[in-house]
């Protein structure tokens, strides 16, 4: 049982963290969206850096792109929440329901893992240079971020066994 309440709590904070950046987002729109326009628009990247013909200066795409960020998040938070409460609801049931209950958990975390890496470290670092700004590099945030998703996934995902 204790395995399956440290299941339960690590997902459920997760959700806590993606439901609270996602209202933050939300209600101080304007901190975030400036971080999202430098960015994208590769304006704090090396002068002339060779891939400057990715940079995103259009004020709608980065409205774009910044509301999706948020959405995403939110979903994140929804589905870990859901696998929380979805893990709560099993947690006395056999190991083969309460696995089956991960699903939401699982799809949570894999959720957030692909925002934070694929969003900030793929597309962000590496296809827009954020690495190249001392201003604007998001990247050990977002690893900070994407870490303990990736770590709750693989505890979350382990096999539980019936309780006896």
């Amino acid at each position: 049982m204790t395995a399956r309440l440290a299941k339960i709590a690590m997902t459920l904070a997760l959700a806590a963290f993606a439901l609270v950046v996602t209202y933050d987002n939300l209600v101080d729109y304007g901190s975030n969206f400036v971080f999202v326009r430098h960015v994208l628009s590769m304006d704090t990247t090396f002068p002339g850096n060779a891939l400057m013909g990715r940079a995103v200066t259009h004020p709608v795409m980065w409205h774009v792109a910044y509301v999706s960020i948020i959405a995403a998040e939110g979903v994140t938070g929804v589905l870990l929440l859901t696998g929380a409460i979805a893990l709560w609801r099993m947690r006395r049931a056999s190991g083969a329901a309460f696995d089956a209950a991960k699903r939401w958990a699982v799809a949570g975390c894999t959720l957030g893992f692909l925002l934070w890496f694929v969003g900030f470290m793929v597309i962000g670092g590496e296809w827009f240079a954020m690495w190249q700004s001392t201003a604007w590099n998001g990247q050990e945030g977002a690893f900070r971020f994407y870490m303990p998703l990736l770590g709750v996934l693989v505890f979350v995902n382990q096999r539980d066994s019936d309780l006896t």
